[in-house]
C-alpha cells in the first residue's frame, strides 16, 4: 500500500500507522490537503496490515484549523439549496475515520478548529496537551454552522447543552474544561504526550487485528436501541472467542497467573507479560 503524500507523513511500525499533518503556516484544510486526508482515510480503511492510526501535526500550535473559508465562498450558491439524498464527500471522509476497523486516534497537541475539530470529533479518542490544546467551532460568528459533521458528533461526546454552547458561542474551548467535558480523554503535560500516545498505540495494535475489528463493531453498535446493541455484541463476542490467536492468549493468560490473587492484584503486568516470549 503506498502512502505518498505532499502535505502527510505517514510512518508505519508494528501495525500502528502514525500519520503527521504538516500544511503551513497552520493546518489549514485546503481543498488539496482535503483531497490527500480523503484519500488517506479510504487507503487506510482497505490496508489489513493496520490495527492503529494516530492522527499528528508537525506544527506544535496547530493541529488541524479549520476549513478554507475563501474555498467556502467559491462554492456555487445560485441555486437553491437542496437536501441531498445521501452524505457528502467530507461527512464521508470523518465516517470512514469513525467506522474503519481500525482504532482511531487523534494526538491534539495545539489548536483544533471547525473542520479539523470535526475530523477530531470523529476519531474514537482524542489526547491534549495541559494548557496548550483548544478546541473551536468558529463558523456561528461567521455566519454559517458546523457542516462537517459537527453538529451531530459534538452533542454525542459532550452532551447537548455544552454542545450548543461550543456551537453557538464560537469562543474557545481549553484542555481542562475540554477533557472534563469528554471531548478529549486525558490531557498530558507537553513532553508526556507523544510517548504515552505511542505506546499506548502499540499497545491497542498487539492485540488479535480480528478482535480489534470485532470490539469496534461492537462499540459502534452502542448507537441503536439498547437491546439490538446487545444483539451485536454477544455475536462479536461469540465470533472473538473462535479466533485461535485469542484462545492462545487465554490460555497463556491462566499460565502466567490469571485468576490468582498475585496475578489479578498486579494485572497490567501480566497482560504486558502475555507477548513476551
Amino acid at each position: 500500500m503506498s502512502y505518498a503524500y505532499e502535505h502527510l507523513r505517514v510512518d508505519i511500525a508494528d501495525r500502528v500507522a502514525t500519520v503527521t499533518i504538516d500544511n503551513p503556516p497552520i493546518n489549514l484544510i485546503t481543498m488539496a490537503l482535503f483531497a490527500e486526508l480523503s484519500a488517506l482515510s479510504s487507503a487506510l480503511e482497505a490496508d489489513r496490515d493496520i490495527s492503529v492510526v494516530v492522527l499528528k501535526s508537525a506544527d506544535p500550535d496547530f493541529f488541524l484549523a479549520h476549513f478554507d473559508v475563501s474555498a467556502i465562498l467559491q462554492f456555487p450558491v445560485d441555486a437553491p439549496a437542496r437536501k441531498r439524498p445521501e452524505i457528502g464527500p467530507y461527512h464521508a471522509m470523518c465516517q470512514r475515520f469513525r467506522t474503519m476497523d481500525k482504532v482511531t486516534i487523534a494526538q491534539i497537541e495545539g489548536r483544533v478548529g471547525g473542520g479539523g475539530s470535526e475530523l477530531a470529533a470523529n476519531c474514537d479518542m482524542r489526547f491534549g496537551v495541559r494548557g496548550r490544546t483548544i478546541a473551536n467551532q468558529m463558523e456561528v460568528p461567521l455566519g454559517i454552522l458546523p457542516g462537517g459533521t459537527g453538529t451531530q458528533m459534538l452533542p454525542r461526546l459532550v452532551g447537548r447543552a455544552r454542545a450548543m454552547e461550543i456551537i453557538m458561542g464560537g469562543g474557545d474551548l481549553d484542555a481542562e474544561t475540554a477533557e472534563r467535558w469528554g471531548y478529549l480523554n486525558r490531557i498530558f503535560d507537553a513532553g508526556e504526550i507523544g510517548p504515552w500516545v505511542a505506546d499506548f498505540a502499540r499497545r491497542i495494535a498487539a492485540a488479535p487485528a480480528e478482535t480489534i475489528r470485532l470490539a469496534k463493531v461492537a462499540v459502534e453498535a452502542a448507537a441503536q436501541p439498547l437491546a439490538a446493541g446487545f444483539i451485536d455484541e454477544a455475536h462479536a463476542f461469540d465470533l472473538s472467542v473462535r479466533i485461535p490467536e485469542a484462545r492462545a492468549l487465554m490460555a497463556r493468560f491462566l499460565e502466567l497467573g490469571g485468576q490468582t490473587r498475585d496475578g489479578e492484584l498486579n494485572l497490567p503486568d501480566l497482560i504486558a507479560r502475555l507477548r513476551q516470549t
